[in-house]
């Protein structure tokens, strides 16, 4: 191949275009990685409008670790304390079968369980909705996206009756005012980041606000920096709409025509003056009131955030009272503002139009609505009542089904989850009791894998055909232009092959991957996420945003033609609720659900480093990302760690309820008094007791399921010496077998 190849960066929900070439085009030396193989190489598509040529570390050096410590062929082991061996396809996939049909006889659908992740392409979570949710009647899919993006979920279909973010990346060019609360988007969605700031350099009325604990790199070019206590974003936010509506600043014509409950929001801010909201958030009034200004002065005022938010234990609610600021003002529907939730993964938002939690079914349909289920049934071909009325587990929910025998069957997907999952020590005691777990993943060793009885070799990023979504709603296709290493396969294939073998030959009858994109989006057709206007020959020519319908000509064929797609939602202001009206939450904060005490004084919340994603499953293998960022570390400030006896750079032992780690400290006035930063990235792979989730808890939001990821209660204590040896493969002994193969 001598073209150049336009696809997406498999890192965060920013979804930059990229272009790559061959390695051996241009006529420059060939690049190769640390084992001889030649690297392609990557820089920014200048044609995706997402991202207009930019691109961050991560997605500059993504090819650099293709071909570096690959699952190449099928594993299996008796049990957990032996060995690997290397197996064919075959025998892999009826020990698959065989396991899911031993459970389905003994324990029911309900013991078997799917974890999967946003990495997957839309064409990998559609099929493995079809195989759980239809043919095996389970409805226990979950993803990582429930520890990342569920509180926007239920935010936005609480407020609007549907998910789906109703702004784009224009408006970050044309707002007046950027919110961003609960999101370092210069380190984590850096593209993004780079088109606002550029915005706000140009234009000296442009204000930026910045809501965090921390003084991050976002902070640093904010007009305004609310460094709030952890806990109290709603007190936060309903004390700017006390003072909206004291200075008289309610689009009353807005909300009287396309909103409800606005009297109980007003009397739910009515508690919230700012002498007790500065108090609680430990801010001063005039900043209070600098931030309220922006709102009721600026014509276009643009709301961003991310975890920050949404991990909490009452982050849809923190979601509400976002979106409540820009009801009661009219700021939706209109370019530069917004309430816009920056997406996580790659593919985070593909797989909310699939389906891909245990409350969804595809084309932002609810499980448990049976209407809903009904369409679904029809349209897959399967009985009336196929499809379970019940939510199924989230991921904390299969850790506790595993605890109690519940869970027979757990087949991991993309993901590592003995790394992110909040009460890590807990859910690594859960995972060894699992009967039977099948791991499906790119690299090989991960901390994960040493938990399965299967490992499966997936496909990644250039090496299969799919769709995947970004924060605004982008569609973009990914071709595969190398073949995957060894025996690997893509993952929709996969879950096609073991739905053919338990019988369901008849669903599972797709060529490739573009049939199943083809399938799945007669499933949006008239739903909020209408896709049916888009398909991979479409897509080929660049990337479409939804929603994309077709327009029906009513000629005597049933012709349809393309139709152009929306670049905002709501610009009629008409919602997706019964009455088409907006809904205003009355929300009232409740704070941590680990608060600081005596014991535990000291407030720890986790995120992300600009060059690493996530577990480090594969940045941990490139090498210009690890020099950046060689170790983990903790953030403390002077004052802390002068009262403790803490030194930069000593180490510091970290403890909670739950467990315990170790690192060095970084002494920083970039974090508040009694708040604590430790970044999220490093399992026992790659470090020793370095685990942030070693500390957090599973409590979570009533209404999305997620846990309170961002915050927990720690005691810090000083420690001599660096107490153990840096992480290493060569440390997990159940690892030597397979990479001898």
């Amino acid at each position: 191949m001598t073209d150049t190849i336009k696809t997406l960066c498999p890192y965060c929900g920013v979804g930059c275009g990229l272009e790559v070439s061959p390695p051996a085009m241009l006529g420059k030396p060939t690049n190769r990685d640390g084992q001889g193989n030649p690297i392609w190489r990557v820089r920014g598509d200048r044609a995706h409008p997402s991202s207009q040529g930019m691109v961050c570390v991560k997605g500059a050096t993504i090819a650099e670790a293709l071909d570096k410590d690959r699952l190449r062929y099928p594993m299996v082991r008796e049990s957990l304390d032996q060995p690997f061996r290397r197996a064919g396809w075959d025998e892999a996939l009826d020990r698959v079968v065989s396991g899911i049909q031993s459970v389905l006889s003994t324990l029911g659908p309900d013991a078997v369980c799917m974890y999967g992740s946003g990495q997957m392409q839309t064409e990998d979570y559609y099929v493995a909705q079809k195989l759980l949710k239809g043919c095996l009647g389970t409805n226990n899919f979950d993803s990582n996206s429930r520890l990342c993006m569920s509180s926007a979920v239920a935010g936005y279909s609480q407020s609007f009756g549907s998910d789906g973010p109703p702004c784009c990346y224009e408006d970050l060019e044309l707002t007046d005012c950027a919110f961003l609360i609960g999101t370092n988007a210069a380190e984590c969605h850096p593209i993004v980041f780079n088109r606002l700031q550029k915005h706000h350099k140009k234009h000296r009325h442009v204000k930026m606000v910045v809501v965090d604990p921390r003084h991050t790199a976002t902070a640093e070019a904010a007009d305004l920096h609310l460094a709030i206590q952890p806990g109290t974003d709603i007190d936060l936010l309903n004390g700017i709409a006390y003072l909206l509506q004291l200075w008289g600043c309610v689009d009353r014509k807005f909300v009287d025509a396309h909103t409800t409950n606005f009297a109980a929001f007003a009397e739910a801010i009515s508690h919230y003056p700012p002498h007790l909201v500065a108090k609680r958030c430990g801010i001063a009034v005039k900043d209070l009131e600098t931030a309220a200004h922006y709102w009721a002065e600026k014509k276009s005022v643009l709301s961003l955030w991310t975890m920050g938010v949404n991990q909490s234990s009452e982050g849809t609610a923190k979601v509400r009272s976002i979106i409540n600021l820009h009801l009661m003002t009219g700021q939706i529907g209109k370019p530069g503002c917004g309430p816009f939730s920056l997406t996580g993964q790659p593919n985070a938002m593909g797989g909310r139009e699939v389906g891909g939690l245990c409350n969804l079914l595809p084309g932002y349909r609810q499980v448990q609505n049976p209407h809903h289920r009904t369409e679904v049934e029809q349209f897959w071909g399967l009985n009336p009542g196929q499809i379970s009325p019940d939510r199924g587990r989230t991921a904390w929910e299969i850790v506790t089904g595993l605890e109690n025998g519940e869970v027979g069957v757990l087949w991991i997907v993309a993901t590592n989850p003995v790394v992110s999952l909040p009460d890590l020590e807990r859910a690594k005691s859960a995972f060894l009791r699992s009967p039977f777990t099948v791991y499906q993943d790119v690299y090989y060793p991960t901390e994960t894998a040493s938990y399965a009885h299967v490992l499966l070799p997936a496909a990644q990023w250039s090496e299969k055909t799919g769709t995947m979504t970004n924060s605004e709603r982008m569609v973009t296709l990914c071709p595969g232009f190398r073949n995957p290493p060894g025996e690997a396969k893509a993952d929709w294939h996969i879950f096609s092959e073991v739905g053919r073998r338990l019988g369901y030959e008849k669903h599972f009858q797709f060529a490739n991957s573009a049939e199943v994109f083809a399938e799945y989006i007669q499933l949006t057709r008239d739903r909020p996420c209408d896709m049916t206007g888009l398909s991979h020959q479409k897509l080929a020519q660049g990337p479409i945003q939804w929603p994309c319908p077709v327009k029906r000509t009513g000629g005597a064929g049933g012709e349809e033609e393309y139709a152009s797609s929306s670049k905002r939602l709501y610009t009629d202001w008409r919602f997706h609720t019964p009455d088409g009206r907006a809904r205003f939450a009355a929300t009232h904060s409740r704070g941590l659900a680990e608060p600081s005490d005596l014991e535990y004084p000291f407030v720890l919340t986790t995120g992300r480093l600009y060059g690493h994603w996530h577990t480090q499953t594969r940045t941990g293998r490139i090498a210009k990302i690890q020099q950046m960022h060689p170790e983990p570390f903790i953030e403390i400030h002077p004052r802390d760690a002068g009262r403790l006896g803490i030194k930069d750079c000593e180490w510091v032992e970290v403890r909670s309820r739950r467990g315990t780690s170790r690192l060095k400290a970084q002494v920083t006035k970039t974090i508040a008094p009694g708040t604590v930063f430790v970044p999220m990235h490093w399992g026992a792979l790659w470090a020793d007791q370095a685990e942030a989730n070693a500390h957090t808890h599973s409590q979570s939001c009533p209404d999305s399921l997620q846990p309170e990821l961002k915050a927990c209660a720690v005691q810090l204590m000083p420690i001599p010496a660096k107490p153990i040896s840096t992480g290493s493969f060569t440390s997990f002994s159940t690892f030597s077998s397979v990479m001898s193969v």
